[in-house]
């Protein structure tokens, strides 16, 4: 009899955790979600403005803008950047030794979490913009 009693307590208990599983495992996978898509953003931000600044950098020391979307690209090419992402002022004729170059580069990052798309705007808009003095 104590045996059936206490069997009926243990099938309780475990009914309980499962509930409480069930709770919780929604709340846990967003969290983890979260964390790896905002991982996703950080990382592309970062390889957006690595790639600005290279850009600037050749361009400071007379690239011409082909050269330079080409070298952003080429630094970003997991991002698949297309020319109308980035924009050269002043153009290339208009460099002269003091004045600044500014290179500046758009991207979205596209969420894959669902629950994150209706929080976060989709694509993910990112934006580097560099200012560097021509020498």
């Amino acid at each position: 009899m104590k045996k059936l009693r206490r069997q009926k307590l243990l099938d309780g208990r475990r009914g309980q955790a499962l509930v409480e599983l069930a709770l919780v495992l929604p709340l846990l996978l967003l969290l983890i979600m979260g964390s790896l898509e905002m991982g996703r953003i950080l990382h592309s931000y970062l390889v957006l403005t690595s790639a600005t600044r290279e850009g600037a950098r050749i361009g400071i020391v007379g690239a011409s803008d082909d050269e330079i979307r080409d070298r952003v690209k080429e630094v970003a090419f997991t991002l698949n950047l297309t020319d109308g992402d980035i924009t050269i002022v002043p153009e290339q004729g208009l460099r002269n030794p003091g004045t600044a170059l500014k290179v500046k580069v758009t991207y979205g990052v596209e969420l894959v979490t669902p629950v994150l798309n209706s929080l976060l705007p989709n694509p993910f808009p990112l934006t580097a913009e560099i200012n560097m003095r021509v020498e």
